[in-house]
């Protein structure tokens, strides 16, 4: 945990949706703004974020787009809404491709960041964290060069730096490691 004392307003941290901001919907997907739920706590995990972190983003595959199950334009309303209520978000990036496609933009792969990047030149990868609760997660930010950080009350990938039951319990962390 020794990296959580260096963190500064030049790190970014970079947020998986679904199972670390929002209930995951098992076997289906968010495709409304009425499907979309807060888990415990995570408006204040990032505020409390917003208060070390200099640029907060969230990354999120989202092939119910590629499956024809939602449009962009229903993706764009959920995450207004989320930018609305979760303000401290810098921006969200998404990957609506298919997982057989490979496409670069889709986790595991490092075209989210290397988007937010482009967006935001100051991202520093080496002073980065990326928060996830999938193996994909934990690989996109390993192949960005990123510290991860996984989160789950249940399984836990061996190849994260750290591991967590929620978003806030990881902000609590960060917040009191100052």
């Amino acid at each position: 945990m020794d990296f959580l004392q260096n963190i500064d307003a030049s790190w970014t941290l970079f947020l998986d949706r679904d199972g670390v901001i929002n209930k995951r919907i098992v076997d289906g997907y968010v495709e409304n703004v009425s499907d979309f739920h807060f888990l415990p706590f995570v408006p204040q995990a990032i505020s409390l974020c917003k208060t070390v972190f200099g640029r907060i983003f969230v990354v999120t595959n989202q092939q119910g787009i590629g499956k024809g199950i939602m449009t962009e334009e229903q993706l764009s309303l959920i995450h207004t809404h989320l930018k609305e209520q979760v303000p401290e978000i810098d921006a969200i990036y998404h990957s609506p491709y298919l997982a057989c496609e490979n496409n670069a933009m889709r986790k595991p792969n490092i075209g989210m960041a290397v988007a937010a990047k482009k967006d935001y030149p100051e991202i520093n990868f080496q002073k980065s964290i990326m928060v996830g609760d999938s193996q994909s997660d934990i690989d996109f930010g390993k192949n960005a060069g990123m510290f991860t950080v996984f989160v789950s009350e249940a399984e836990i990938p061996t190849s994260a730096d750290l591991f967590f039951p929620s978003l806030f319990d990881f902000a609590s962390a960060v917040v009191n490691k100052r």
